[in-house]
């Protein structure tokens, strides 16, 4: 019972930045029918420039709080990954928009290739420790454990996420997100600006890997150049299960895939009788990959897309 609710825990920190980082995807591919396989990198750019400008600020010798100094750091990294997927619409995306579908999907690709190199020039291939400045102290729950950092990440993707979805349901942007993702032509005709809608959508999801990236690195102590490849495709996934363009979906999927990931991790030795190590826990996200493809492509909450002109 202890190792099934250990599971639980984990599978929940886990999900909720899986969600936090499928909310990326999914609004994206939303309002373009597009999905960004570069939203990755930019979650790994944002845990890898948060840790630079940590060492950054420690190096000045500011007696600060640990978290303060991370959250100094942090609000500094989101407008850098926020220009990051400025530029990824503007430069790489916008001018394919009514270009055929494979080549915004080849060029996604590329333009993850690109991004997990210029951080291998600038960071190099080595894992980079992220500094001890947050606490760990665990917490035990029922004879499972969890530290309070786990559970701040938790409440935080939370709040955000429901931030998000008060925003796009509740205020004007939302509502002109929600228009675009209808029918892009017809909310240009109603006076919405569609570029401009757009350009916030990468914005919103870029801020939003920026958060969870740092969330991964601060869990795990680390972050590589290459982080952002295997979490963004599970990410992915988390997007698929839910409903891809379905914010609710990306929610419970997220989690869903986080806690399948962790059970699966928990109980694979046994079920192989040993044959199979806990660290063959990928394979349970790209297997539920395949089974909703197959059995249901549309996801558990159903799929939205962008009308196209």
């Amino acid at each position: 019972m202890d190792i099934f609710l250990q599971q639980i825990l984990n599978g929940l920190v886990l999900g909720s930045i899986y969600a936090l980082i499928a909310l990326g995807y999914t609004m994206v591919y939303g309002i373009m029918g597009l999905i960004n396989f570069a939203h990755g990198e930019v979650v790994m750019f944002g845990a890898m420039v948060t840790i630079s400008i940590i060492g950054m600020l420690t190096g000045m010798g500011l007696s600060l709080p640990g978290p303060v100094v991370v959250l100094l750091a942090l609000m500094l990294a989101i407008p850098v990954c926020m220009l990051m997927g400025f530029a990824i619409e503007r430069i790489a995306y916008r001018p394919l928009r009514n270009a055929p579908r494979l080549a915004p999907l080849i060029t996604a690709i590329g333009l993850s290739i690109v991004l997990q190199n210029v951080a291998i020039l600038i960071w190099g291939r080595n894992y980079i420790p992220f500094p001890p400045l947050l606490p760990h102290d665990p917490i035990n729950v029922l004879g499972a454990s969890i530290t309070d950092l786990q559970v701040f990440i938790v409440i935080s993707a939370i709040a955000i996420m429901a931030g998000l979805l008060f925003m796009v349901e509740k205020t004007k942007l939302g509502r002109a997100m929600r228009a675009t993702s209808q029918n892009p032509a017809v909310a240009g005709l109603m006076g919405v600006n569609v570029n401009t809608i757009i350009s916030a959508t990468f914005v919103l999801g870029a801020g939003l890997g920026a958060v969870a990236g740092v969330m991964v690195a601060a869990n795990y102590d680390q972050a590589h150049s290459h982080m952002g490849f295997l979490i963004g495709l599970k990410a992915f996934t988390a997007a698929v299960l839910g409903g891809i363009g379905n914010l609710g979906g990306a929610v419970v999927g997220g989690i869903l895939l986080g806690v399948i990931e962790s059970l699966g991790a928990g109980y694979i030795g046994d079920l192989t009788g040993g044959f199979l190590g806990s660290h063959y826990q990928d394979i349970f996200a790209f297997a539920v990959l395949i089974l909703v493809l197959v059995f249901r492509p549309s996801g558990l909450l159903g799929e939205r897309v962008a009308e196209r002109a």
